[in-house]
């Protein structure tokens, strides 16, 4: 399995880090990608290291750090994201669930983000709380035929999946799309296997039976065993076709 969306390297992780990687590496998982918060995220990706999983970085500034004043320019973030060890530009995107006083920065910075990523060819991971109807409003604004992306922790209707798919993007399966009362198993019934990629966002957003629980990379499973039922196939299909799809789109070695 691979975790295509997992903060490993916050905090919540110092205490017990070897024991997560060690549980994640038991329950199937090979490849781990770590969106950025902020840059300082970087230099914390590195001390990652397991002898059967495979670790990827990404480059970025997440829209609620812009709130807080994080910024970059379109120099900054190309030269942080034209190192080869970054697969991927983000994660960026919109929210406005905090506050809601930040559109114009954010979008600002969701520009920026979406020019890097057409200019490296790299694809660009998207947050978005609260802010779907700008968020793919700048998507189809910036799309020209070569911007990739994935809506991470999908949670929209199926207007708005098919929309997303409609403009290039893919869609990114988490521990919400488990939650009984929140309909996002309903909707993704109804969209295609093959543009869907399994995330934790760990430490958050943990999987039922998991919920309310720390979240870490072993929980991923239980999202792919909720994507088989409702997808009505076999576990290791549900498997083999969203490793496919991660491995082609972040182009991961």
């Amino acid at each position: 399995m691979i975790d295509t969306h997992c903060h490993l390297f916050l905090e919540q992780f110092d205490d017990d880090i070897d024991e997560v990687l060690e549980r994640a590496y038991a329950a199937g998982v090979t490849h781990i990608l770590m969106p950025a918060i902020h840059f300082g995220s970087l230099s914390r990706m590195d001390e990652l290291e397991h002898p059967h999983i495979a670790f990827y970085k990404m480059a970025g500034i997440h829209p609620t750090q812009i709130n807080k004043g994080k910024k970059t320019s379109e120099d900054e973030l190309l030269e942080y994201c034209s190192s080869e060890d970054i697969v991927a530009v983000g994660e960026t995107g919109l929210d406005y669930y905090w506050s809601d006083d930040y559109k114009t920065e954010q979008q600002r910075s969701l520009r920026i983000h979406c020019k890097v990523a057409k200019e490296l060819d790299k694809p660009i991971v998207l947050h978005n709380r609260d802010s779907t109807t700008d968020l793919l409003d700048i998507i189809q604004d910036e799309q020209d035929g070569s911007l990739r992306g994935v809506w991470h922790c999908f949670n929209g209707s199926v207007e708005e999946g098919r929309r997303t798919l409609d403009l290039g993007l893919h869609l990114g399966i988490g521990g919400i799309f488990t939650f009984k009362n929140a309909g996002v198993d309903k909707t993704v019934a109804q969209l295609p296997l093959e543009k869907m990629m399994l995330e934790t966002d760990a430490p958050y957003l943990a999987p039922s039976p998991k919920r309310g629980k720390r979240n870490e990379p072993a929980f991923v499973r239980f999202t792919a065993e909720r994507l088989a039922e409702v997808k009505e196939c076999s576990l290791n299909e549900v498997l083999l076709q969203t490793d496919r799809t991660a491995k082609q789109f972040f182009d991961l070695s």
